[in-house]
């Protein structure tokens, strides 16, 4: 997984402001890894086959990489894969008519963790909606281990790569150019 994050261009250096707001000196760019069907089929097999034990009917990721994913994922696992989107009140629902039946076992897939926001939105877009996730599996885990779900949890890799808020970083204080992800 590594290797396909350095071959696609996926790890990028600088000073970077992540989708949580914490500023970090790299950057995992999905869409490098995601543009090509080989590696999104394989990183997709890995989280399959490391999840199917907890029989999903449905899997579900948030927009906007969870769109490929939850769709590649169910795929392979032989069910559907439906997403959610952010919502004016800064959550997350299901829309399009997409819809759970009630108990209904749902995988929750995302690329990168960092915070656990996108996932914890989309569990909870779950719930909110009748169902009942059974695991998460993310492509990377960059948490460190601090995200928890109370659910099953599946990392294709993990990356250390430190993160700071924006009062607290050296990037900032030493002047380099921030890029907004």
């Amino acid at each position: 997984m590594l290797a396909a994050l350095h071959d696609t261009g996926a790890f990028l250096e600088g000073h970077f402001q992540l989708n949580s707001g914490r500023h970090s000196a790299a950057y995992l760019e999905k869409f490098n890894l995601l543009q090509w069907p080989r590696y999104t089929e394989l990183v997709c097999r890995k989280m399959a086959d490391a999840m199917r034990k907890l029989a999903p009917r449905t899997v579900a990721g948030p927009t906007t990489g969870g769109v490929l994913l939850a769709y590649e994922v169910g795929r392979q696992l032989g069910v559907r894969g439906i997403f959610c989107e952010r919502d004016e009140g800064g959550g997350r629902s299901f829309r399009r008519d997409f819809h759970l039946e009630p108990g209904e076992r749902v995988l929750v897939v995302d690329d990168v963790l960092t915070s656990g926001l996108s996932v914890r939105d989309t569990i909870e877009a779950v719930r909110k909606t009748g169902g009942e996730p059974v695991g998460v599996a993310v492509v990377v885990d960059r948490s460190a281990g601090r995200a928890q779900f109370g659910l099953p949890f599946f990392a294709a890799t993990n990356v250390d790569m430190e993160s700071y808020e924006p009062a607290d970083c050296p990037l900032c204080a030493r002047g380099v150019p921030l890029t907004i992800t």
